[in-house]
């Protein structure tokens, strides 16, 4: 690292956990993140200032004035743009030492066959069920750590699902691809503003932390918040040895 790198991150490199080796190893890593909405802008933000050194964002969509009150990586003068678009825009004016690829479109299975092998992590930060369930198959393929959110009402959800340990289920251990929920969307069911920030924020904090190899991981657990009295519950999740994406990809 040069000296304005040093500077940059010297708030990381004092912690004896990090380190500068630890901060070299978010510099030199490649994040892949899934959705630049509610849970990917804090995501977006927070692994630029990081220096996580290159970030794929990919999100079909575009800034609409009713994503304001809660996606923060987006202005009032961005309506209109697209999403990917204006996120770049707000990581690289947080740090321009981060490279940033953009890809206005929702990923298939093809997509991420290619580009999740390049990753060190991906994060989830979509809204809807079958894209999970994609990105979670790639993931687990390719073995890369997938650190899934979601957020609705007032209600979150976070865990890590780890396709390298064997005692870690996948996405679809605990929500099979074939019972599908009824998909809920902010639209019509309503979002409190700062409930995605706390899970995006803690999104990109199990992000870091697998990066570096800091402190424990998320993974084999499920963490649910109840914004209405910032109660948390921490579930112990079990690998399903019968699931159809990671069973044989596990020693059972």
């Amino acid at each position: 690292m040069n000296d304005d790198q040093l500077l940059r991150y010297s708030r990381h490199i004092l912690l004896d956990e990090v380190g500068i080796e630890g901060q070299q190893h978010l510099v030199d890593a490649h994040v892949l993140v899934v959705g630049a909405g509610g849970l990917g802008s804090p995501v977006a933000l927070y692994l630029a200032a990081s220096g996580v050194g290159h970030i794929t964002i990919a999100d079909h969509d575009v800034v609409d004035l009713t994503n304001l009150q809660r996606q923060i990586a987006h202005t009032t003068a961005r309506v209109g743009q697209s999403k990917v678009a204006s996120a770049s825009q707000a990581m690289l004016a947080l740090n321009p030492e981060v490279r940033v690829t953009a890809l206005p479109s929702q990923l298939d299975a093809a997509q991420l066959d290619a580009l999740v092998p390049t990753m060190q992590v991906v994060v989830d930060c979509c809204d809807n069920f079958a894209t999970r369930q994609a990105v979670n198959a790639a993931c687990v393929k390719h073995q890369v750590p997938l650190v899934s959110g979601a957020a609705i009402r007032m209600d979150g959800q976070l865990a890590v699902y780890d396709a390298r340990d064997d005692k870690s289920p996948c996405y679809a251990c605990i929500f099979p691809p074939d019972h599908a929920p009824e998909e809920v969307r902010c639209a019509t069911m309503g979002v409190l503003a700062p409930l995605v920030g706390v899970i995006g924020t803690l999104q990109a904090m199990e992000t870091v932390k697998l990066i570096t190899g800091i402190g424990s991981g998320l993974t084999g657990r499920l963490q649910m918040l109840d914004g209405r009295g910032m109660e948390w519950s921490d579930v112990r999740l079990q690998r399903n040895p019968g699931c159809p994406v990671c069973g044989g990809h596990h020693g059972v």
